[in-house]
């Protein structure tokens, strides 16, 4: 009886035994089909990891000359010469005539200091402006002789404040301003002025409304030159007169003729 005992005990060591062999046997085949699916998802990912880092790098370089390319062409287009140079084209286009801009230009040397900061009214009203704006506005940065230190833009109680080179600027001008709805909030976007940039020489407002918010004068740190755009407005005449008197700074005025 003892020894029919012994042979059951050993059948179940015999049975426990196979089990934790054939338990290790799956562990050591489900680690070898892990470590070949990890190599070849690694062998088919890398390269094509490294070939989509290669066209992104490729994509970068190709947008950074472009760039460059167009801020030498903007700084080409401010070089000052006689006859057919860049400047006479953008006057051109601006369809403005020589002598027009040269009375213009000549208000301008009043500016004091060293440097000036736009301010451009970006509402709706000056939406049908803009194909010819930006070429009026470095003509009259280049022709005043000051340094452009800053732009900012105004509408709908929003403003934003750009620095950076001339060519910069204006580029995110065009690209970051709406030019579109109905609120000339100038006294929003002096606020915004005085708190992002430092106090210029003198501001140059160009718009071609009156504010619809109040400007508080006492917070502007430098002469406004004010430029009304576009029509014959009394109404806006009369503020932008106001806002250069208040500050110390003069109404400009371009004839069209």
């Amino acid at each position: 009886m003892a020894k029919k005992r012994r042979h059951v005990y050993t059948n179940i060591y015999e049975s426990f035994s196979d089990v934790s062999l054939l338990m290790l046997a799956t562990f050591i085949f489900l680690m070898v089909t892990i470590l070949i699916t990890s190599r070849m998802a690694q062998e088919y990912e890398v390269p094509r990891l490294k070939a989509e880092i290669q066209e992104l790098r490729n994509k970068l370089a190709a947008a950074e000359f472009d760039a460059q390319r167009l801020e030498n062409n903007l700084g080409e287009m401010s070089v000052i010469s006689e006859g057919g140079s860049p400047m006479a084209r953008i006057i051109e286009a601006a369809t403005f005539g020589r002598k027009d801009f040269d009375l213009f230009i000549k208000g301008l040397k009043d500016l004091p200091g060293k440097d000036l900061h736009l301010m451009i009214d970006a509402s709706g009203s000056m939406h049908g402006l803009t194909s010819f704006l930006v070429p009026v506005l470095r003509t009259i940065v280049v022709r005043s002789g000051k340094h452009l230190s800053a732009i900012t833009w105004y509408s709908d109680n929003e403003a934003e404040t750009y620095t950076g080179t001339m060519g910069s600027m204006f580029d995110s001008l065009m690209s970051g301003a709406p030019f579109g709805g109905n609120l000339e909030t100038m006294g929003k976007a002096f606020r915004v002025a005085a708190r992002n940039a430092p106090a210029p020489g003198a501001y140059v407002l160009v718009g071609d409304e009156p504010s619809d918010d109040k400007i508080s004068y006492s917070e502007i740190p430098s002469p406004v030159f004010t430029l009304p755009l576009g029509r014959s407005d009394p109404e806006t005449t009369e503020e932008f007169q106001k806002i250069a008197d208040k500050t110390r700074g003069k109404m400009l005025h371009l004839d069209f003729k």
